[in-house]
């Protein structure tokens, strides 16, 4: 079938359910969630033509998982998206069982896709596949069209790469030439990421393997995104199968990323440590882009694999992360909200210098799809916290542990999906937490102290669990407490 009646059946198939997810209590209000269906990694972030595009990895059939199309937003400010035509479709013999993840670029004034062919060779989705390269491309950034050189990179290369998990390329330029890197494992199951060259995007050469993981660092990352700030390369990554660490890598695949220095020439990065970008439950795959006044911007996909999707009995499954602005301090990155969501606020409640004791709500404080800035004062208590999403003996806990020096988010208590608890380890500055908050439906994305770490994880409470109570074990006093419906 040609491409474009693919994309068009796919089309039919979401606006059949439309209206129906509309209508869920979990519906997501102000983040990026598919009209209907499933929803996983984001793709292709970018800016072109003075807006910004989103895809992102689609089922356009089912609430599960299944062959990959790609969705599409755009947005003229990064807080207002709407929808587009599904960009595309496996068509191909060479993606005919998926077109899996990728980035975007533009090229004398074409919007271009690079993104993974997935061919399934049997029955058993970890070894019989076959994985290339391909491209498509745009001259209005809305449809898109397969160029006949497909696939651009094929087979994987030779030496200790596995030459069938070869996925996810991340493409950018540098001077006169394109680079991408590639998710990749050794034959023997660790992960790594590969670097090529181009002069055209078509014509691709192996670099090296930029790096590799060592001691406990998964057998697999995926979604490799590679780019410099402050004279630094920053890699993100995903690595799946980190083991738990204490606190850390609890979830089953991890999201971060390591800082260092690539040498273009011999294609090898010399890094630090492996850092997580969000120590909460619902945060995969994040990609990045440079926006067109440099800032470094980045999405994830707000869920997490082989986890409980309650949603998916509303007929969609899966969201995106609100956009974070990345800044690297002290060598370590921050990510904070980009400011531009501001202009979905409305209904302003203010407070300042309350003194709470034992548990309190505050009037108008509370909401299903707010943001909630709140400084407080830890004075004497040695534990205290938020309740969010409250109400039917339901609620999302955040509490700040003195004795740890760590912020606990528990959603035990959160309604239907998984429970648990994730910890991050924060120092209170001046005795003070900071915490800006962003509670949409099914959801909540935490920041604290000006980005320093953030928490995300979806919730699926009943509709009126809406109110939001504040707590301690001795007297605490939050100086200011803001709340926005967005």
């Amino acid at each position: 079938m040609n491409h474009q009646k693919k994309v068009e059946e796919a089309e039919a198939s979401v606006n059949k359910m439309r209206e129906k997810v509309s209508g869920s209590p979990w519906k997501p209000a102000y983040h990026m969630s598919p009209p209907s269906f499933w929803m996983n990694d984001p793709n292709g972030f970018s800016y072109y033509k003075g807006e910004y595009h989103l895809f992102y990895q689609h089922h356009p059939f089912s609430p599960e998982w299944g062959p990959m199309y790609w969705g599409h937003f755009k947005s003229k400010d990064l807080a207002h998206w709407e929808e587009a035509p599904i960009a595309l479709a496996p068509n191909e013999e060479y993606d005919r069982d998926g077109c899996f993840s990728g980035s975007a670029i533009e090229k004398d004034g074409k919007l271009y896709l690079m993104y993974t062919g997935n061919q399934w060779t049997g029955p058993d989705h970890d070894t019989d596949l076959y994985q290339t390269q391909c491209l498509a491309v745009s001259e209005d950034g809305m449809t898109f069209e397969k160029i006949s050189e497909n696939p651009v990179i094929d087979p994987a290369p030779e030496g200790d790469i596995h030459p069938y998990h070869f996925r996810d390329p991340k493409v950018w330029k540098k001077g006169d030439h394109y680079y991408c890197v590639l998710g990749s494992r050794t034959k023997d199951d660790v992960g790594q990421v590969l670097l090529y060259r181009s002069e055209d995007l078509i014509k691709w050469e192996f670099i090296n393997v930029a790096a590799k993981g060592e001691g406990n660092f998964g057998f697999m990352w995926e979604c490799p995104d590679l780019f410099e700030m402050d004279g630094r390369t920053i890699l993100v990554m995903s690595p799946q199968g980190m083991e738990p660490e204490g606190n850390l890598y609890q979830n089953l695949h991890q999201a971060g990323y390591v800082v260092g220095a690539l040498d273009y020439e011999s294609g090898k990065l010399q890094h630090g440590d492996f850092e997580m970008l969000d120590y909460g439950f619902d945060f995969y795959a994040p990609q990045t882009m440079a926006d067109p006044t440099g800032r470094r911007i980045m999405i994830a996909w707000m869920n997490m694999w082989e986890s409980q999707m309650p949603e998916q009995d509303e007929n969609f499954a899966g969201a995106m992360t609100i956009p974070r602005e990345l800044i690297l301090e002290n060598g370590k990155l921050k990510s904070k909200p980009v400011p531009e969501l501001e202009k979905r606020r409305r209904n302003h409640k203010h407070f300042k210098n309350v003194t709470v004791e034992g548990e309190t709500s505050l009037p108008g404080i509370e909401g299903n799809a707010v943001e909630l800035k709140v400084t407080i004062d830890a004075k004497k208590a040695s534990q205290f916290g938020l309740k969010l999403r409250a109400g039917h003996k339901e609620e999302t806990e955040l509490l700040y542990i003195k004795e740890e020096r760590s912020v606990a988010l528990d959603r035990s208590l959160a309604g239907k999906g998984p429970g648990g608890v994730r910890k991050a380890e924060v120092e209170l500055d001046e005795n003070l937490l900071k915490l800006n908050i962003f509670i949409d439906h099914s959801s909540v994305e935490i920041f604290i102290n000006g980005g320093e770490k953030a928490m995300t994880a979806r919730i699926y409470p009943q509709k009126d669990s809406s109110q939001i109570r504040f707590f301690c074990d001795d007297s605490i006093e939050l100086l200011q407490v803001d709340k926005w419906d967005l």
